[in-house]
């Protein structure tokens, strides 16, 4: 015997809703595009769909190989595999490896800048997409993402912290969990911006750790630490150090931009 005629009474009704539902939000889309258009992050001009004018995408600055094994500074001719900067043999890192989108330039301090100040939230899959693409080899191993925190202050300031926008971005495409109370910043520190290499070292020393409430996400894990920018590399070394005393097993870094000199000496 087939289903009564009931058993389906209330699927055609139900179908119908959720079909004028999508042609509600498809509508109310529309409209919202033509009242509020979508503008280009760095010039504003209109722009079909999010981020990027055509113009100012071209001059986005991705970041490819040849680079620096170790800090993934790009060099501007290929010295083979597994070569690193000067940097990396004078003054290596706490954390393995390190890589980057973008340079930071114009166009990327731009993006950073609309997404930290601006409230484009709506720029943070986009970029956290080119983060992926950039930190594949290392997201392979990783156990976990740890976004940069900021200071309880400065988050309830600006009502959410950018690096773990952007780490949520990652773990979305790449499928890598965040862990989002594994380290915690226990000191204000003054903004970097201005401040020279070592005053930015002394800045950030003893501004992180990771909690007793973290510790199970830290503890023998491969972890890779998720910021919008290295500049001097200051705040992700702090971080790493931390991370690393608490019992990390490994700790890579992985940022929208880097400041990158046009012209880099390796070995």
């Amino acid at each position: 015997m087939g289903p009564s005629t009931s058993a389906f009474a209330g699927i055609a009704p139900v179908q119908r809703l959720k079909g004028a539902a999508r042609t509600a939000a498809a509508c109310l889309g529309a409209a919202l595009d033509l009242a509020l258009p979508r503008l280009c992050a760095v010039c504003r001009a209109p722009v079909e769909g999010q981020g990027l004018c055509a113009s100012c995408w071209s001059k986005l600055a991705f970041i490819s190989r040849p680079y620096c094994e170790r800090l993934g500074i790009p060099f501007v001719y290929d010295p083979g595999p597994g070569t690193l900067s000067l940097e990396a043999i004078a003054d290596p890192p706490a954390y393995n490896r390190a890589r980057a989108a973008v340079r930071f330039d114009e166009i990327s301090r731009a993006l950073v800048h609309a997404l930290k100040y601006g409230d484009r939230l709506d720029l943070a899959p986009m970029m956290g997409g080119w983060l992926g693409l950039a930190g594949r080899e290392i997201l392979r191993d990783a156990d976990a993402l740890v976004p940069v925190p900021l200071h309880w202050r400065r988050n309830w300031a600006r009502r959410f912290n950018q690096s773990a926008l952007l780490a949520a971005a990652v773990s979305a495409a790449a499928g890598v969990p965040v862990a989002t109370g594994a380290l915690k910043r226990v000191k204000a520190t003054a903004q970097q911006v201005g401040l020279t290499r070592s005053e930015r070292a002394a800045n950030i020393q003893g501004a992180f750790r990771v909690p007793p409430a973290g510790k199970a996400a830290v503890v023998g894990r491969r972890l890779v630490l998720v910021d919008d920018v290295l500049t001097s590399g200051a705040t992700v070394e702090g971080c790493a150090r931390a991370l690393l005393r608490a019992g990390a097993a490994n700790v890579d870094v992985l940022v929208f931009a880097r400041v990158a000199d046009p012209v880099r000496t390796s070995i």
